[in-house]
């Protein structure tokens, strides 16, 4: 696990991104189902590039769950951090569903997350 989060962190250090071990292990994690780069393929989840201050649920081709397909906000840091922390939550607080899985993603980790996350532009 650690190879793989040292081997994220110089690829992301490499691409001009400064990036703490929490970040990169988190990016790794991530990536299982995102990609980060402008253009980039949607997989299991869409493409993070560009995501803070876009309007959720607004990446053609790509099928959403209920609660982001009919999405009426910008993904702002508030919003990102209570996603990451409980996607589940949210969306079930709001009566719709999700494809993405509760992360419990909190605190400092949660900080650095979005600071990956809204240098990705």
């Amino acid at each position: 696990m650690k190879t793989v989060i040292l081997a994220a962190a110089a690829a992301m250090m490499f691409s001009g991104i400064a990036v703490s071990e929490a970040t990169a292990g988190a990016e790794a994690k991530c990536k299982a189902c995102h990609t980060f780069e402008q253009g980039g393929k949607n997989k299991m989840g869409p493409n993070l590039f560009g995501i803070v201050g876009r309007p959720a649920g607004s990446l053609e081709n790509y099928k959403y769950g209920t609660y982001l397909a009919n999405a009426d906000f910008v993904w702002d840091e508030a919003r990102l951090k209570a996603w990451m922390s409980d996607s589940k939550g949210v969306a079930k607080e709001a009566g719709k569903k999700t494809k993405m899985p509760a992360q419990h993603v909190d605190g400092a980790r949660a900080d650095e997350v979005f600071a990956f996350l809204k240098g990705l532009k």
